[in-house]
């Protein structure tokens, strides 16, 4: 590649790493609660993962999106015995970390902790009365509101969201996956009641995990979480079911209106694989290759060659049910068109051309390396451990990692470009200057066109 150089100069060694992890320690409470504790006593510290799948905001009401996002947030805002001002000047005052997050699109909401191991018993015992005994106050929820409110509509000047909101429902259309933010209008409607209410229903141990990293054994932890969480009654309720995005019949190209902008928000992608699927590694490590940081030929084309942008990379999201494959960039309004062509061929050539040797032996190399320096710290590790319950994988399936990694051949990564980057399946999105950009989406073909409230302007031919 002209303009690029490689100095070559780091010591590189061909020996592929063997490791056998250290695995949490596992046991199941009568409630469901499933403890894992990853012992380390290298650092007096503790951090703590409490996820409840079934209380993300995948399994919102289709007339209420947003209403677990809403809940997770308010959850630490005061409790029966304890207002929000407590909680924050406790966990102050011990330099300890407590926050409860529910994505739009995840399955799970997950309260984590951190804390010295001489105050874990005090950062449980705030978990819990968070967890069990939220009282939402009314004056709390009403400055989220104005707050979060703002956000909402300052966030629709961002063409980077702009991009990912249009992508979203392109690729997952009225699918859970396909959520980005709530509406305005959304919160407006939501009640104290309607939180406590989800709460009731989806806070629950039965599908949940609680995961314990540090200086800590699993005797001890087990004793303070069955003091804490183990009159947390269980209800019975099913594995919370999901399914996949209804699938693409053919490409798509979309622009989203944002007048007078400087620079146009590409995104690049298709409906790929779930976390379980055989093609996993394979593209894991084609996405390597194509987009995988300062060493991807997307960054090394597009902003090292030709000087199109800061950056450019693709990612693969692949949960429970089929995700995507996404390439991401912004560049210049005016080198729109050779962008986007630049972008597109190198889609082509990883499905027309065998990656060269050296090339895919890098890739796979960095993929490994990196993995490697994760091993470094217990919560990497630890996180290794849940994703491997969630998903069920086998019990070596980390310690197999760098193998399996190493056993991908240039001509599987190329099977998964011709299977995944197929033209007729990519859809396109791009924000910026309709006068500037357009005419560059018509000669790939139609354009549909949206304003940036998310709503269609027409359609060009």
């Amino acid at each position: 590649m002209s303009g690029v150089i490689f100095k070559g100069k780091a010591p590189v060694s061909d020996k592929l790493i063997e490791i056998k992890l250290p695995r949490p320690q596992e046991a199941t409470l009568p409630n469901g609660l499933h403890v894992m504790v990853l012992q380390d006593r290298r650092a007096p510290q503790v951090t703590v993962q409490l996820s409840m799948r079934g209380a993300g905001g995948y399994y919102d009401p289709v007339d209420h999106v947003g209403l677990a996002q809403f809940t997770a947030t308010n959850l630490r805002e005061g409790t029966a015995t304890r207002s929000t001002t407590d909680i924050a000047e406790q966990l102050d005052r011990l330099s300890a970390t407590l926050n409860v997050t529910a994505g739009l699109s995840s399955e799970d909401a997950t309260i984590a902790a951190s804390a010295l191991t001489e105050h874990v018993d005090v950062v449980l015992d705030l978990m819990a009365d968070v967890l069990l005994n939220p009282s939402f106050p009314e004056e709390e929820f009403g400055r989220y509101k104005t707050q979060t409110r703002a956000q909402l509509l300052q966030q629709r000047a961002n063409p980077g969201f702009l991009a990912q909101e249009r992508f979203s429902i392109v690729m997952a259309g009225d699918h859970p996956d396909g959520r980005v933010a709530p509406k305005p209008d959304v919160l407006d409607k939501t009640t104290r009641s309607d939180l406590i209410a989800f709460h009731r229903a989806r806070y629950v141990p039965d599908h949940a995990v609680i995961a314990v990293a540090g200086d800590i054994s699993m005797a001890e932890m087990m004793k303070k979480i069955q003091a804490r969480f183990g009159g947390w009654k269980k209800t019975g309720s099913p594995v919370p079911a999901v399914s996949d995005p209804a699938a693409l019949s053919k490409s798509g190209i979309f622009l989203v209106e944002r007048a007078n902008s400087v620079q146009t928000s590409l995104r690049v992608g298709v409906q790929a694989i779930n976390r379980t699927d055989p093609d996993f590694f394979g593209l894991s490590v084609l996405n390597r290759v194509i987009g995988g940081g300062p060493t991807g030929r997307l960054f090394r084309h597009l902003r090292e060659e030709k000087g199109y942008t800061y950056g450019a990379g693709s990612n693969i999201a692949a949960p429970r049910f089929r995700g995507v494959w996404v390439a991401s960039t912004d560049v210049r309004t005016e080198v729109t068109e050779p962008a986007l062509n630049d972008l597109l061929d190198e889609l082509r050539q990883a499905r027309e051309v065998t990656i060269p040797e050296k090339e895919f032996a890098d890739a796979k190399r960095s993929m490994i390396a990196a993995f490697a320096l994760t091993l470094e710290s217990p919560q990497a590790l630890l996180n290794n451990a849940i994703t491997r319950y969630r998903f069920n994988l086998p019990a070596d399936y980390w310690d197999r990692y760098p193998e399996r990694i190493n056993a991908i051949t240039a001509a599987d990564a190329q099977a998964m470009a011709k299977k995944y980057l197929d033209p007729s399946r990519l859809q396109i999105v791009a924000v910026g200057n309709a006068e500037g950009v357009a005419r560059a989406l018509r000669k790939l073909g139609p354009v549909e066109v949206y304003d940036a409230e998310g709503r269609p302007v027409t359609t060009y031919k």
